[in-house]
């Protein structure tokens, strides 16, 4: 401040405004400090004490400062000889001292802490006395957990970690996160995640903005997204699952909590994803195997059996199918029997029982009639020209007496 007067400034402030007092101002920064602190001269005698040291041991700056180390009041006298000569030791001693000690509180009882001394030097460069900054060791333990914690997530885990910002970009990327995402770890810092994702961004942008808004969802989400990759010929695009979990970051510093962005913890169960639609596909198709199987063990006619059949199996196998009849062995021919449309897979119309015969007709449904007539194998002269005589699958009647003809 006279630094500032003595350039110019003193108008500004006003010639009458008194200088501002360093022992105020220092007072003021460590009352502020989220540490306790207190400060020692060269014969041990306390010189500061700041308002965190009050809150842990409960003695004020008023009953602390003035008084010759803790012997008798901040430590048990058996342990105060140890404790002075550790903590005055800092005076000699390069950067800072470590040390754990057990004080006492003001009413009687102890608490571990954990305190940093460090030399303070006078106006010569002598040594003037020493300051300690001291916490509760189980609130230091717990910081270093977090710490250790955060820099673990970000260095060795197994999985993808990710800290996206307020923005919805990434702040902060682990090895694992890069890699699943096709680039380094630098590269990916700031960039937008529809760089980097070509399908499924909508969504999982929308499950980041719902955390920084209401909070982090009760389970983890699955998100198909589609990755641009590089490759030697140019970018190559990945279908990827990835199991997620989000949790939203806020300041620990401020009085309300103020979002500072997502972190976003996911894991690539792709492989797992497409066994287990393997599996439901396998189960799907045993169980309409097992229908059609019961459902053409019902019909009397065997180009019924095999329509019936077909209709249910298809479902599980394919779009499109077609029945061939072997009509003559020397020399082979086949005629086709029954036939999906060309088009689109699907529903398709069905004519009406009684109506003319066809040689390639849809297979049957069981809302519809099956193929009136079916080609068949040579028969006596006796035998109907048409070939199979057919029958409606629901209710299982000649063609013409169908219930469920319209």
């Amino acid at each position: 401040m006279s630094a500032s007067r003595r350039s110019g400034t003193t108008d500004a402030l006003g010639p009458d405004e008194p200088e501002r007092d360093g022992a105020d101002l220092l007072a003021a920064l460590l009352d502020g400090m989220d540490a306790a602190l207190c400060a020692f001269d060269a014969d041990g005698v306390v010189t500061h004490w700041n308002r965190e040291a009050e809150r842990i041991l409960g003695w004020s700056a008023g009953e602390a400062v003035g008084r010759t180390g803790f012997a008798g009041w901040a430590v048990r006298s058996a342990d105060a000889d140890e404790v002075q000569g550790r903590l005055l030791a800092a005076m000699h001693a390069p950067g800072r001292q470590v040390n754990e000690f057990a004080l006492v509180t003001k009413d009687g009882g102890r608490v571990l802490v954990r305190t940093q001394s460090a030399v303070v030097r006078g106006a010569d460069g002598k040594p003037a006395g020493v300051y300690c900054a001291f916490s509760e060791v189980h609130a230091q333990i717990d910081l270093e957990r977090s710490i250790a914690l955060s820099e673990a997530l970000f260095e060795d885990a197994a999985w993808g970690v990710v800290l996206v910002d307020a923005d919805l970009r990434p702040a902060v990327v682990n090895a694992h996160a890069a890699r699943a995402l096709g680039s380094g770890r630098s590269a990916v810092l700031g960039r937008p995640l529809g760089d980097l994702i070509s399908q499924g961004v909508e969504e999982l942008e929308g499950a980041l903005g719902h955390v920084l808004a209401e909070g982090a969802p009760p389970s983890p989400t699955e998100v198909w997204v589609t990755l641009r990759l590089p490759g030697e010929d140019g970018a190559r695009q990945e279908r990827r699952c990835w199991r997620s979990g989000f949790v939203r970051l806020a300041s620990p510093l401020a009085e309300e909590p103020v979002p500072l962005g997502v972190g976003w913890l996911f894991q690539d169960v792709t492989e797992a994803k497409l066994i287990e639609q393997e599996a439901a596909q396998l189960r799907f198709r045993a169980n309409q195997l097992h229908r059609a199987a019961r459902a053409a063990a019902e019909c009397e006619d065997p180009a019924e059996a095999a329509t019936v059949h077909l209709d249910f199996a298809l479902a599980g196998f394919a779009d499109h199918a077609v029945i061939d009849l072997l009509v003559s062995e020397e020399p082979p021919r086949l005629v086709r029997g029954a036939a999906t449309p060309s088009g689109a897979p699907g529903a398709w119309p069905r004519p009406p029982c009684g109506s003319a015969p066809r040689a390639a007709a849809p297979s049957s449904s069981t809302t519809n009639c099956p193929p009136p007539s079916w080609p068949g194998p040579p028969r006596s002269a006796a035998s109907s020209s048409t070939g199979y005589s057919a029958r409606c699958a629901p209710c299982r009647r000649p063609t013409g007496r169908c219930s469920s003809t319209p």
